[in-house]
């Protein structure tokens, strides 16, 4: 979810885009070799009672980047741990990121909202260099609803580099995954895009994951590789930002530009059609996270 005041998708020639490559290819005719142990580096299961604020940052802002028409709140109203039927299929709890219609909401700096969400970081708590991160997310289908699950690097953006491993704006249809660096962010960042095929789409639980190394990113869906950059190709846009340590964020954003640039809405607002408002009056805008967790081979 990128920083910059503008975001429009943008393919990059010589990017390889393979919805149905695995991520550990096999010989053919011979059997695939087990993947080394990997050390665990961060995992929350989720599983409750409450957010373990050990691990998280809940974000609370009075003003906003890329003209979202939310503010971030800590409040139960917008992040919780939820069981049972509100799970939605995450046996043991999940974290649940829900928007809602809260018209005239003003934040301390005095700015006026008609829309509250969450966003939560591990920024100063926990951060990595290489591994692999990943989650187990289903998300709601809505024009301009616009979650993610993505790391950012703790410096100056995007000097410091961004990895957008889930980036959706309430398409049922498509995923995509970006780099945000210097030389190629915002407008001019490197994007990839995983189509869904059949079934609920983003809907469904899928597990999305980057696995990151010093020369290779590789972006999946379901255990699936999807989008893979090299060091490379970065190296043609721009320096390559990726060796240093990043932190994870995860946050349900609505209307902005990424949206708009899809919708095309202008009203009632920017990014953010009627029957999206109303989905959101109703409640019903939510971003269920079962897990995360961040490994890195022991190879």
């Amino acid at each position: 979810m990128a920083r910059a005041e503008a975001w429009v998708i943008r393919g990059v020639a010589g990017l390889v885009l393979a919805a149905d490559v695995m991520v550990l290819p096999t010989a053919r005719g011979r059997a695939q070799s087990t993947p080394p142990p990997s050390a665990v580096l961060f995992a929350d299961e989720f599983a409750g009672p409450a957010l373990d604020r050990q691990k998280w940052n809940v974000i609370v802002t009075g003003e906003t980047v890329n003209d979202e028409q939310q503010a971030y709140v800590d409040s139960p109203d917008t992040i919780s741990i939820v069981t049972g039927d509100a799970a939605q299929g995450a046996g043991n709890g999940a974290l649940e990121i829900r928007s809602r219609y809260r018209p005239g909401f003003k934040t301390p700096q005095g700015k006026t909202f008609d829309f509250i969400s969450g966003r939560l970081d591990t920024r100063d708590k926990f951060d990595f260099t290489y591994g692999t991160a990943a989650a187990r997310v289903k998300l709601t289908a809505g024009a301009g609803i616009w979650p993610a699950f993505w790391v950012l690097g703790n410096g100056a953006w995007p000097d410091t580099g961004e990895m957008d491993i889930l980036e959706n704006v309430g398409d049922r249809g498509w995923t995509n995954f970006a780099l945000h660096g210097p030389g190629y962010s915002g407008a001019n960042g490197i994007v990839g895009r995983k189509y869904f095929q059949s079934g609920g789409g983003i809907t469904d639980w899928h597990i999305y994951a980057l696995s990151w190394g010093p020369r290779l990113l590789v972006f999946s869906v379901d255990g699936k590789e999807a989008f893979r950059v090299t060091r490379a190709t970065v190296d043609q846009h721009g320096r390559w930002a990726y060796d240093t340590p990043e932190h994870i964020i995860v946050n349900q954003a609505v209307g902005g530009v990424y949206p708009h640039a899809i919708n095309k809405a202008d009203k009632p607002y920017f990014g953010l059609p009627q029957a999206t408002v109303d989905l959101i009056k109703a409640d019903r805008a939510l971003m269920l996270i079962d897990w995360i967790r961040v490994t890195r081979s022991n190879r």
